[in-house]
């Protein structure tokens, strides 16, 4: 597939649930957010039959986001499930890490190839903040576990106000080299004000490459995180949907009304 720019579309990030265990101050409120009703959230089986849709039409990356994927319940199933589809040569998660000492052995038996681990800080209390109230320890356990399941390269994302040398992007930075972890710096993006810029370490935010489709959890695949379109593969059909997505990219992101919880960022 290539979109109305020429760039060749390969990538699908799948946002399996907006539901999520930690409250991360940049992702959403205190309290949390309206959650989408069951009936509203995609089934494994329309998850599956739209990304075998999708590597028909020239998918080779799968992504699993959430929210926080590894408490959508029978996550491993559907991992195994996705796994299965020929074609798809690289298959990953990002995820926040607090689950990652109970999962890490049945996602990589079911077929996950490698995990990207959300980590902002190295002290303990400052998680605790940003997280409002996640415990740092579980993350290190669940890297530790994901590094003895084989899910690598293991890559850290942290996310940073303005500069990667910031004091806690820099401890970040340290234990990633010590551990053997890559590590990508997000400075923190803003939808309603299409407030972003390219990932440092990595590939995200460069519009001019961007080759990525996402599908919400409630079924709209989005042409760009920075777009308001979204097309509904319950009413359209997963071909359909894809292919009003590819043609309806943009030339680069504006702004949005969406939730980083229910796109996956």
């Amino acid at each position: 597939m290539q979109d109305r720019f020429n760039r060749p579309i390969t990538y699908l990030r799948i946002s399996v649930t907006d539901k999520c265990n930690l409250r991360c101050n940049y992702c959403m409120p205190a309290g949390g957010v309206p959650l989408l009703r069951h009936e509203d959230v995609l089934s494994f089986e329309e998850v599956v039959a739209f990304t075998q849709a999708a590597v028909q039409h020239g998918i080779t990356k799968v992504r699993l986001t959430g929210g926080e994927p590894l408490v959508r319940r029978g996550i491993v199933a559907l991992t195994g499930m996705l796994a299965e589809i020929a074609g798809i040569h690289d298959f990953a998660m990002t995820t926040n890490g607090t689950h990652l000492e109970q999962f890490a052995h049945p996602l990589a038996n079911a077929g996950l190839k490698r995990v990207n681990v959300s980590l902002d800080t190295m002290d303990p209390e400052r998680y605790r903040r940003i997280t409002r109230g996640g415990d740092i320890e579980a993350v290190f356990r669940g890297l530790e576990a994901a590094r003895h399941a084989g899910l690598t390269p293991i890559k850290l994302n942290c996310v940073i106000e303005d500069s990667p040398d910031a004091s806690d992007a820099s401890a970040v930075r340290a234990f990633g080299a010590t551990h053997g972890y890559e590590v990508r710096f997000i400075r923190r993006m803003h939808l309603a004000s299409g407030a972003f810029s390219t990932v440092i370490g990595g590939t995200g935010g460069d519009c001019e490459q961007c080759n990525r489709l996402r599908l919400s959890c409630d079924g709209l695949v989005r042409p760009c995180l920075f777009s308001n379109l979204g097309f509904n593969v319950r009413t359209l059909g997963p071909v359909e949907a894809l292919q009003q997505a590819v043609a309806a990219k943009p030339a680069c992101g504006a702004t949005s009304n969406a939730a980083f919880h229910a796109v996956g960022g």
